[in-house]
C-alpha cells in the first residue's frame, strides 16, 4: 500500500452554518455542498471544495457522536482528521496492521460512499487519519 491523494481534511465544528459563512465569506469558497446526515457516524457532513482538495465540516449528531466528544475538549472546533485515499480498504487494514498501526474498527461506509478506517492518532504522529478507499475508476 502506497499514500494517496490527499482527499479532504475533517474538520469539526459546532455549527455547520457558521463554518459555511466563515468559508465562504471570510475565505471565499465558492463550492460548497449541501449538509446531509450521516446517521452511522453519527454526524452532519458538509463539503467545502477547493482546487486541490475538500474541507469535510462535521458537526455532531447526539452526545454519543465522535465529534461531540472532539468538541467537548476542543468547543471551538478545529482539524479532526486528514483522510488519503487507498485502491483497496481492505488489503490497506491487512498492511496498516501488519505495520503496527492500531487500526479503528471495521471498515465502514464514509461520507463520499466508499469505505473508510481510520488509524489511532497515537501511531501516527497525533494526527487522526482516514483512509479511503477510491471511488472506482479514481485510482
Amino acid at each position: 500500500m502506497t499514500l494517496g491523494r490527499l482527499n479532504h481534511v475533517g474538520v469539526a465544528t459546532p455549527s455547520i452554518a457558521q463554518s459555511i459563512a466563515l468559508y465562504r465569506d471570510l475565505l471565499g469558497a465558492t463550492t460548497i455542498g449541501e449538509p446531509f446526515d450521516l446517521p452511522a457516524q453519527k454526524v452532519r457532513v458538509c463539503f467545502v471544495d477547493t482546487p486541490n482538495s475538500q474541507i469535510e465540516l462535521l458537526e455532531p449528531i447526539g452526545e454519543d457522536s465522535p465529534i461531540a466528544r472532539f468538541l467537548a475538549k476542543n468547543p471551538a472546533g478545529g482539524q479532526h482528521h486528514l483522510c488519503f485515499e487507498v485502491p483497496d480498504i481492505h488489503a490497506a487494514v491487512t498492511e496498516m496492521t501488519a505495520r503496527g498501526a492500531q487500526v479503528l474498527g471495521e471498515p465502514r461506509l464514509g461520507a463520499h460512499g466508499t469505505p473508510v478506517i481510520f488509524l489511532h492518532p497515537k501511531g501516527t504522529g497525533g494526527v487522526l487519519i482516514e483512509l479511503m478507499e477510491s471511488p472506482r475508476g479514481e485510482h
